[in-house]
Order: structure tokens, then sequence, then C-alpha cells
């Protein structure tokens, strides 16, 4: 079903509210919610909703979302996300690091005890907007095996780092240390879909494309050794670091078992410390350009960088409507219906 945005966004505020969270945060999720669902990124959209839905109702996500700063001094910035909702915490943790990259070039944040934050190229794309490099990185809960072996320990822990472009849409990159996030099994799983070869191992360490095995197994990490190792620094930067969980401590969001214990870094480097905005925007546009316009392997009409077929899809998507999954507009109506809201997520 296609739906439009304006209607998506408004659907989610309302059912946030009901749910008990704040206006402001409530527009806030929605919003990074929308954001996600128009690029594409399905898994980290309005599917989310029925799994803020059910911790509420254990009592495994404190909503209102109320932060609380630990460390404000210079260019760091330590926030404890109080088991609040993820995105929440990210955001203020990227509007703090904005702010202070203006007066000290360069910032970190880390955010201890919080959950699930969403796409991390909403926070990173703040950055670039304001003329910065933003740098967003978060761990999760053990799905990824570390190299050689057949057991999850890390998790498939995101990274993202965009870059402003003069006249153009932000360069971004978004992916994860896994060759496919644990969300994607997931949802080949409610499509009742296999999963392509390469992307998981079984519980007894033999590769899989049963979704429903690969959860009981392990995602594999991007180029071998180098996703390891990619993935075991966020964890120690994110979890270890930030005072937060890591390793095989961290739970996972998508069942009502525990509070995740989930952490993240943020970074915003101020483009003018180095040379003028304008120039870099301008180097990086002609550096864009040159990539696409490099010799193209046998069969490829066009190379994308980063981040501009998501960008393409959210222009297509505002247009023509958002692609939502039958099976979660049902999940969400049902919410809808239980807390008295007489809205509906209708088709466009």
């Amino acid at each position: 079903m296609k739906v439009a945005a304006d209607h998506l966004m408004e659907v989610i505020t309302k059912l946030l509210q009901a749910i008990g969270a704040g206006d402001k945060e409530a527009r806030l999720v929605a919003k990074i919610l929308v954001q996600a669902d128009l690029r594409g990124i399905r898994t980290h959209g309005c599917a989310f909703l029925p799994l803020i839905a059910e911790r509420c109702a254990h009592g495994l996500l404190n909503i209102p979302t109320k932060t609380m700063l630990i460390t404000d001094e210079g260019a760091i910035t330590h926030i404890d996300g109080n088991n609040g909702l993820g995105q929440v915490a990210a955001a203020e943790a990227m509007q703090l690091s904005i702010h202070k990259a203006r007066n000290h070039g360069v910032t970190l944040a880390l955010i201890r005890n919080t959950n699930h934050i969403g796409f991390l190229g909403y926070y990173t794309l703040m950055a670039a907007a304001e003329g910065m490099i933003g740098i967003c990185a978060t761990n999760a809960a053990a799905s990824v095996a570390p190299w050689g072996g057949a057991e999850p320990f890390f998790g498939s822990n995101p990274f993202s780092i965009a870059a402003p472009v003069a006249n153009g849409a932000p360069i971004v990159l978004d992916m994860s240390a896994s060759v496919a996030a644990r969300g994607k099994i997931r949802r080949a799983q409610r499509l009742n879909e296999n999963i392509p070869e390469g992307w998981a191992l079984d519980e007894t360490g033999c590769p899989t494309t049963d979704p429903a095995e690969a959860l009981k197994g392990t995602l594999l990490p991007i180029a071998g050794y180098k996703g390891s190792g990619l993935a075991l620094f966020i964890d120690l930067m994110c979890g270890l670091l930030s005072g937060s969980k890591y390793g095989r401590d961290l739970l996972t969001f998508h069942k009502p078992i525990g509070p995740t214990g989930v952490g993240a870094m943020l970074m915003a480097i101020d483009i003018g410390r180095f040379m003028p905005l304008a120039r870099f925007e301008t180097l990086v546009n002609e550096y864009a350009a040159a990539i696409r316009n490099s010799k193209k392997a046998v069969g490829v009409e066009r190379i994308f960088l980063p981040g501009e077929i998501e960008a393409e899809k959210a222009d297509a998507s505002k247009s023509r409507g958002i692609e939502v999954d039958s099976q979660i507009i049902e999940k969400i109506n049902v919410l809808l219906e239980q807390k008295d809201l007489a809205i509906r997520i209708e088709e466009k």
C-alpha cells in the first residue's frame, strides 16, 4: 500500500502521543520514522511503532523521554538516555555537537542507556545541513559472530557519515557492520521470502538462505575480518566507553525481555575551520561528478554515490506515496483502534 507522507506523519504522531510520548518528542520520532520510510529503509520506519507500543505496555520504555546530561564540558558531551526513545537522545546529542562545533571545531557526544535510535543517516544529515561533516555510530544486540566464529557476539553496529555538497543532496553513507541489517532478515521472514546467500549462518555455523534459521544463527560481517573489526570498535566506543552495555549484554528491542542498554556516538566537524565551506562544497561537487563520469564496468549504466539512491527514492515517495507493508499497516491500525483514535492509515 502507498501512503501519503503527511498522513503517515499524522498517524504516527497521534499514536505516539496516545502511548505516552510528549508532543515534541512524538513529532520528532514520527519525522525520523517517516524519513526512513521515504528513503526506502522500511526496517527503520513505521514498522517500529508496534515494537514501541509493546515495550511501553511491558513497562520497558520510559516515555516521555527524559535524558540527563552527565558531562557537558568543552567539546565533550555525555548523555544518559534514561531508557527512553533513542531518537530523542540521538537528536539531542547531535544538536549539541553541532552547536559546540561552532566553538571547538570538532565535537564528540556519547550516549548510554538508550534504545534503538532509528536510521543513522538522519543525524549525520543534521550536521551536513549545517555545513558540517556528521558522524554517528551505535551498537546493538548480539547478531554477528567474530570473524571465524559461529556464535553472535557483536551487533550489526551501524555507522553513518555525511558531508554537504554544493547545489545538491549531501553525500551520506549509512551502513551496518554486517552484510545485511537484522531488520532485513526479519522482514524476509515476515514476507515468507528467502534471504540471499552470504548474509547469514544457521546456529550450526552453516550458510543459510532461510530467515528463520538465520535469526537463530548469526549474521556475517561485511568484508570478513574487516567488518568484524569495525563492529568491535563501534561496540568499544558506543558501549564500553559510554558506560552502556556491550557485547552479549545488550538486549534486543524486538522482544520485551528487558532494557536494551544501547549506546551511541555522534560527532560534528566544522568544515569552516579547515577551509571556506563554499570551497569545500564546490570541491565535493566536482569530486562527485568525476566519480559519476568515470569509466563504468560492463553492464553498469550509472555510478551512484552513497545515499543517492535513497535520496531519489525519497523524492519519488513524496509525490507518489510511501510503500508500507500491509502487515505493518494492519498492526498499526489495530493499535489505533485500541487507543480509541479515530484515524487510520489509508492508501494515498
